[in-house]
């Protein structure tokens, strides 16, 4: 079978019979949920079953589920959280309360037929970076950040689900937010190396990372990394990324021209897939008319992107793991 080269996002809680005969024609590589294709648990878990089938294979399915403001899946029918960056902030152990909030958030998408979560964030917090940002990091520092993400990244293995590591080289020093602006770095490279690229040289093996749509003056004057050639030498020789390659959402205003256009800039550049968020039909075609199909068998792309990790390697206690959680929060009040 030969993939459609975008993760694309359906409309609404329910599948139309456009989107079936569309996804079927087309196969895309995966999908993603967004709050408005979530009410409860029944009906999240109808969707996926009826996109894959859709799709004709074991498609991904992602969601952005970091918890905090950054959080698709909602009470009354799944835990809140608090931002990433005020959880590591308050907990009396960091690392082992954000192994456990990965977990449990795993094992809740899991029971759902969601097995991808676009999480962590391994950018780093810092002076400048935007209010859309900031909490979403874990920490100011490359250390911290790196072995939080490493951290949140196994408990998403733990539980079968693919975790994404965003937003490769880093954004952390966006000071506008990329949905609606384009950011500049003019960070030095010899900064970039020693701050934002250390968390994602460390999580280089991961199976699949997102992106940054930020233009890093050290590297491309002229284009986000998303669309740099060069930013992607860096991504994969630099950094050393071997995995499933996604831009961020190719509707973001950061990014100029068509979604089409965008679409053809971000492959040619070296990105893998294309994600395209919105739902709607009429970008959902030209999407797919600008990417066309993934290069090569089936099984090398299923391999490069790890979705053979999506099986639960240790079945764990989830009521015991929310009762740990809890009491590694209240100790340190």
């Amino acid at each position: 079978m030969a993939f459609g080269a975008a993760i694309l996002g359906p409309e609404g809680l329910n599948i139309t019979d456009w989107e079936r005969s569309f996804f079927r024609d087309f196969k895309p590589f995966g999908f993603i949920l967004f709050a408005r294709n979530v009410d409860n648990p029944d009906q999240v878990r109808r969707l996926c079953d009826d996109l894959r089938d859709a799709a004709g294979h074991d498609a991904p399915i992602m969601v952005d589920q970091e918890g905090g403001r950054v959080q698709r899946l909602r009470s009354p029918h799944w835990r809140e959280w608090l931002p990433p960056l005020e959880q590591m902030e308050q907990a009396s152990d960091p690392i082992r309360a954000m192994w456990l909030r990965y977990r449990i958030i795993a094992a809740e998408l899991r029971d759902v037929g969601i097995d991808t979560n676009c999480a962590p964030c391994a950018d780093i917090a810092g002076r400048v970076t935007h209010p859309f940002l900031r909490n979403r990091c874990f920490g100011d520092d490359p250390l911290t950040v790196m072995d939080a993400a490493r951290t949140a990244a196994e408990a998403h293995l733990a539980g079968g689900v693919l975790p994404v590591v965003k937003h490769i080289p880093g954004h952390g020093l966006g000071s506008v937010d990329s949905h609606k602006n384009l950011p500049r770095v003019d960070a030095t490279r010899d900064f970039l190396e020693r701050q934002d690229f250390v968390p994602f040289r460390a999580l280089a093996d991961l199976p699949m990372a997102m992106t940054a749509h930020v233009v890093y003056d050290a590297i491309d004057l002229d284009s986000p990394a998303t669309t740099s050639e060069a930013a992607h030498f860096v991504i994969r020789h630099e950094i050393g990324f071997k995995g499933l390659l996604m831009t961020d959402d190719i509707s973001m205003e950061a990014l100029d021209g068509s979604v089409a256009d965008r679409s053809r800039a971000a492959l040619r550049a070296g990105c893998d897939v294309v994600l395209h968020c919105n739902g709607k039909p009429r970008e959902l075609l030209a999407v797919s008319e600008a990417v066309g199909t993934l290069s090569g068998p089936a099984a090398f792309w299923e391999a490069k992107a790890g979705l053979h990790l999506r099986k639960i390697s240790t079945p764990v206690d989830i009521d015991a793991l929310s009762e740990e959680f809890d009491d590694l929060m209240t100790a340190a009040l």
